[in-house]
């Protein structure tokens, strides 16, 4: 049997139908290449694992009782592949034609290039934001939703908390972090830092592995001319209450980590700022057991 030059990754939580569309765009990308993918299924119910029996054996799947989290779930993938190239998405994301292809070729072009990542829309073809810069304390006031970036989007902190439209002429760029939406890694820099950080069970695990890959001398770029859409929030809706805390959890882990590890007062002060925005999502959020879900929180 031939080594797969490529294996997709991909942690599914009651992503539905999404993961089919998901999964037939990668087999669209890749043909002619040997490729696999590793499905890693985190307790869902909603069938939507009998997807991949349509694109078995290519396609196999590893099944968790209950949701164990992203990270844990996408180190078990990892874990069950040798392929030199990682490509790290999302069930509710789907690569436009040409995607891999241009994603392959500028990691091709320079071995200190841990990952790179497309430019990633909204279903109705909007920027998603997807290539960022390190979250500070003001990526909560300036970051890629929040109302002030919207207001005053020219602000050199808004431009750095967020890379915008970048022209055509720029094939890609170098970036602090990208959305772990969608990424093609090298796996050789992915095991030099153990993979993804397991204490994250969701939100932020993805700038967190950006910044340990910088540490350890590699950079991350931006491809614009590689396209992926993205339906965010598809897994989180079945609990949006848990991913909400997730989110804030996360959130205060990695500033407490790479932001503010030697200052006791800036934790104090970002967990109790965190700890109010939670609590004002949870009393104010839509009641999910009789109106439609709203998406889970970002910066």
């Amino acid at each position: 049997m031939t080594t797969p030059r490529v294996c997709a990754i991909l942690v599914n939580y009651n992503a539905g139908p999404e993961l089919r569309r998901a999964l037939q765009s990668i087999a669209d990308e890749l043909v002619g290449i040997a490729w696999e993918a590793v499905v890693v299924d985190n307790g869902s119910s909603d069938g939507s694992t009998a997807i991949v029996e349509e694109l078995a054996p290519q396609v196999r799947l590893l099944r968790n009782g209950d949701n164990v989290g992203f990270a844990r779930g996408m180190n078990q993938g990892l874990a069950a592949t040798t392929a030199p190239r990682v490509l790290i998405m999302n069930p509710d994301c789907h690569l436009m034609s040409g995607a891999l292809a241009a994603m392959s070729t500028e990691l091709d072009r320079s071995p200190s290039c841990a990952l790179v990542g497309p430019r990633i829309l909204h279903p109705d073809g909007s920027l998603q934001g997807s290539a960022r810069g390190d979250p500070d304390m003001l990526t909560g006031l300036f970051g890629r939703s929040t109302l002030l970036r919207r207001m005053f989007p020219a602000l050199a902190v808004s431009r750095r908390n967020v890379v915008g439209t970048v022209g055509p002429d720029r094939e890609s760029l170098i970036v602090d972090w990208l959305s772990g939406a969608c990424m093609l890694a090298r796996r050789d820099a992915l095991e030099s830092v153990r993979g993804f950080d397991e204490r994250y069970f969701l939100y932020w695990e993805d700038a967190d592995l950006c910044r340990r890959l910088r540490a350890r001398g590699y950079h991350v770029r931006y491809v614009p001319n590689a396209t992926a859409v993205h339906a965010v929030g598809q897994s989180s809706r079945t609990a949006p209450a848990r991913a909400i805390r997730a989110f804030h959890d996360s959130a205060y882990l990695y500033y407490e980590t790479h932001v503010a590890p030697d200052s006791g007062l800036k934790r104090w002060l970002a967990r109790a700022l965190l700890s109010l925005r939670c609590w004002l999502l949870l009393r104010f959020s839509v009641n999910e057991s009789s109106r439609p879900h709203r998406a889970a929180p970002t910066f």
